[in-house]
């Protein structure tokens, strides 16, 4: 994705199911689970760099104890800074005497981490601040172990206006407006009503101390707490919970957008919003690694026991296409397939645009996302070019003129020319503040292969994740390879056009920063229809008001083709004072493409404007509105 645009938070929970001296004697350290946590964490890392955070519970600390920890960052590199500074606590009461390695429990009673029970954030700001009281993990304490919560996720709520509005209906005040601590207040209003309906039960029969806590601990049914917070809940989410008595959660929205997979053996259980991970940090197969199903709630109580139980309504499913074409890490077996077929669809359009100049052609990528596709899309071209050269050869020999002069005009310099045209400068930096010099220093983050492209000679055909606001192909990409000086550029995306807001995650939610609504009102102007726009307009107010579910915003491309908006796209974002004089064009991956590579992800929102809930019905509406009356900001 040669945008750059913020996208969802990576999850991880790590439960050892032995006492710390077990990994003591088995894997030579204490700390083996604090570890796990951190590899989880950095093979996600991928997934969020506005934040992270950790948080831990110990079990069978006693009386007056702590047994709930959590550390937070929001500087540079956060991952990095939270676990070098827990580790340097941790070395320091080593070097100290007061923690002796090879005794676990000193480990546990004075490293804050050394708990059986972990969990890691990895935070991209789509709602709330980015401060560090915005970073998850979210604590609600108590002094009663089974009313201690700590919440983190990887979602995006659109009704947090009316969750907000429930809690003040039952006597609250909530103070923040993030999705995050409504979420966090709601799980807590049931968790504490279970635990005062236990606990009246158990004391009209006469139990106390320390009996009534472990009574209350047993007893707490978590799934139930889940099942009623969540009954108004509207949006994508994996939400991770730790209580305080050791109980733990994993729960997972009802059409599976957000992903979420774990792995159970009898020493461990441990979750993580992507596969890979859990793959390579426990050294697994395939098959070991589980998703949690959509609707579900997974719950690891204290005495360690693992189920599963829906929690909620199911709904059709509708996992995120954008994790498959961009977000999620690629070396997920199924993910670099499907980005390979994402490339691969892509072969016979982009022959069409080129009208098979085959020898007159050269193949790249935007660096570094692109690649897989990149490989999907040159292996397709060079099956349809095989099958070109056998018909052709077949055809030759029947008429008795194959020659070899043909045989290497056919096979030797006609085949499809791959070649690494682009690739990108990690060292430069682009945080100075002052735009036009900022603007001016992105131009340079790419670098060009000199010589790769016969200058006027050649097309360059270039394979890109996806095209969301188009600011990077008009500041800098389309300078950088036309200074190669090709007869055409032809900009290939794998993603369809993006023309709605997403409100589960992405931060891609106002209208007027899409290129493709960007042309579809360029081309209304064009036309002298921008008495649409009005009527959208009201339409879209009147349906944000009634709560309904439908999208008005569709209106206002269903005049146009895709070609239609491509070449709109290509006017806007070709630089003005470009001196090469080359043709660009865009080329879109079509809808129907896209199911056919990626066929388990079907949620297409973003490009198709039909929304799996209904509150991404009000946000699609709701964000024209705000487009139109020049406000800005999230619509959600």
């Amino acid at each position: 994705m040669s945008d750059r645009v913020t996208h969802e938070c990576g999850i991880a929970m790590v439960r050892l199911l032995k006492p710390l001296s077990h990994y003591q004697e088995k894997y030579g350290t204490p700390l083996w689970g604090f570890t796990k946590l951190f590899l989880l964490m950095e093979k996600q890392h991928n997934r969020g760099q506005d934040g992270a955070g950790v948080a831990c519970v110990k079990l069978d600390t006693p009386a007056g104890a702590p047994f709930m920890f959590r550390e937070r960052n929001i500087d540079s590199n956060p991952l990095d800074r939270i676990f070098r500074t827990l580790l340097g606590q941790y070395n320091d009461h080593v070097a100290g005497g007061v923690i002796h390695p090879e005794f676990a429990d000193t480990v546990k009673r004075n490293f804050d981490f050394g708990g059986e029970l972990l969990m890691g954030h990895l935070r991209y700001g789509t709602s709330g601040g980015y401060s560090l009281s915005s970073c998850h993990p979210f604590f609600r304490r108590s002094p009663w172990p089974t009313r201690n919560l700590a919440l983190c996720g990887n979602f995006n709520l659109t009704n947090t206006e009316e969750l907000n509005n429930s809690l003040i209906a039952m006597g609250q005040h909530p103070i923040f407006a993030t999705d995050t601590q409504a979420i966090l207040e709601k799980i807590g209003f049931f968790l504490d009503e279970e635990h005062e309906d236990i606990y009246r039960f158990l004391r009209k029969r006469d139990l106390g101390g320390e009996e009534l806590s472990h009574r209350i601990s047993e007893d707490l049914d978590v799934a139930r707490v889940i099942t009623r917070a969540a009954q108004r809940w509207d949006g994508g989410y994996v939400l991770c919970g730790l209580i305080g008595n050791g109980d733990a959660f994993v729960a997972r929205d009802p059409s599976g957008i957000r992903p979420c997979f774990y792995y159970q053996d009898d020493e461990v259980v441990a979750f993580a919003s992507e596969r890979a991970p859990l793959m390579t940090v426990f050294d697994l197969a395939l098959e070991q690694v589980k998703e949690v199903s959509p609707g579900h709630v997974v719950v690891i109580k204290r005495r360690g026991t693992v189920s599963e139980a829906a929690f909620t309504a199911p709904m059709p499913r509708s996992s995120c296409s954008f994790e498959r074409i961009y977000f999620s890490r690629g070396n997920d077996i199924d993910i670099y397939r499907e980005r390979q077929a994402l490339g691969g669809q892509l072969a016979a359009p982009v022959l069409k645009l080129i009208s098979h100049e085959w020898a007159d052609t050269v193949f790249s990528f935007i660096p570094n996302t692109s690649e897989t596709a990149f490989y999907g899309l040159m292996s397709s071209l060079r099956a349809l070019r095989r099958d070109e050269v056998k018909a052709a050869i077949l055809r030759a020999s029947a008429e008795g003129k194959l020659t070899e002069s043909l045989l290497d005009e056919l096979i030797l310099r006609n085949w499809p020319r791959g070649e690494k045209v682009v690739s990108k400068d990690i060292k430069i930096r682009t945080f100075i503040g002052q735009e036009g010099l900022r603007n001016h220093l992105a131009s340079h983050v790419y670098d060009i292969t000199y010589g790769s492209v016969r200058p006027g000679v050649d097309n360059l055909v270039v394979v890109d994740d996806s095209i969301v606001r188009g600011t990077t192909l008009r500041r800098s990409i389309l300078r950088i390879l036309a200074r190669l000086n090709p007869k055409r550029i032809v900009i290939a995306s794998t993603a369809p056009q993006i023309r709605y807001p997403d409100c589960y995650g992405i931060d891609m939610s106002e209208l007027g920063k899409f290129i493709a609504f960007e042309a579809a009102v360029s081309l209304l102007h064009e036309r002298g229809a921008t008495a649409l726009l009005d009527e959208v307009y009201e339409l879209c107010r009147d349906e944000v008001k009634r709560g309904g579910s439908q999208n008005h915003v569709r209106r206002i491309y269903e005049s146009f083709s895709p070609e239609d908006i491509s070449r709109r796209i290509v006017e806007l974002v070709r630089p003005k004072q470009l001196e090469w004089r080359g043709d660009v064009e865009i080329l879109f991956q079509t809808v129907e493409s896209l199911h056919a590579a990626v066929p388990n992800h079907r949620g297409d929102w973003y490009f198709t404007g039909k929304y799996p809930t209904p509150g991404g019905y009000r946000v699609v509406n709701q964000a024209f509105v705000n487009y139109y009356e020049k406000n800005e900001g999230r619509s959600y």
